[in-house]
């Protein structure tokens, strides 16, 4: 493969710099139609839930004042604005949660894209079993994911209520939460190279403050209202770079 020159060294900027890098590579030509095809029916679905809540909202309004006794008729007052403040938060927490599921099926052709443009081969389809064993394949990949993520949060929530290790249980959970964001999107690049789990967490635990700083990059821009609509995508083509140019030498 003609990957591009891997790079020699690793510093806390560069995973920063490569998460950046996801939201040029998204408008590139080629790539972006994975971005806005998602996009589309996120926008469309967004239109018809905020639609449907404004329609309704009168309607609730109108019924919690026929609630309130007389000597509370003042309170009407503020119940436009708390409707709209609620509203607004409630489509807004669901939306990134709808807009991530439906987005999440196009990241693969999102990642093999970004190599394509990046590499001018898309990764092959070295995939010869069943569906059978291909389901089952990917079943099982998934358990050991949630598996691997589950137990060790466990563990770190329970670090919370002992004395002491409560002062590092929080800097412990951001740094977890980082790697996971990490293994999560360049999952995709390096799955589209029949990389299972355990090769792509030792592959990128051996670059450990890069793939860190990559993914609390991420997770910073997920807590940015708007932003973090973006963040998948962006991440997933930030995180391909990534792979091609410090990793794929080592998986080849």
């Amino acid at each position: 493969m003609n990957n591009p020159k891997p790079s020699p060294s690793s510093n806390p900027f560069k995973g920063f710099t490569y998460f950046l890098s996801g939201f040029a590579l998204i408008t590139q030509r080629g790539v972006r139609i994975w971005v806005l095809l998602p996009l589309s029916i996120n926008s469309l679905l967004f239109g018809a839930v905020l639609y449907y809540a404004y329609t309704r909202m009168q309607q609730m309004i109108s019924y919690f004042e026929q609630l309130l006794p007389s000597w509370l008729t003042w309170l009407s007052t503020l119940l436009v604005p708390i409707f709209i403040l609620s509203l607004a938060m409630l489509v807004f927490f669901s939306f990134t949660l709808l807009a991530n599921l439906i987005a999440s099926p196009f990241n693969s052709a999102l990642a093999a894209a970004v190599e394509k443009h990046l590499t001018g081969r898309a990764p092959e389809n070295i995939s010869s079993d069943s569906i059978w064993n291909a389901v089952w394949g990917f079943i099982k990949e998934e358990l050991q994911k949630q598996f691997y993520a589950i137990s060790r949060l466990l563990i770190l929530f329970i670090l919370f209520f002992i004395p002491l290790l409560q002062l590092v249980a929080p800097v412990l959970m951001f740094v977890f939460s980082a790697w996971l964001l990490t293994l999560q999107y360049a999952d995709y690049p390096m799955g589209n190279h029949a990389l299972v789990f355990k090769q792509q967490r030792d592959s990128l635990w051996k670059k450990r403050v890069l793939s860190l700083s990559f993914g609390a990059t991420a997770l910073g821009a997920t807590l940015i209202p708007g932003l973090n609509l973006l963040v998948m995508p962006v991440a997933v083509a930030g995180a391909t770079q990534m792979w091609l140019r410090e990793f794929a030498h080592e998986s080849t």
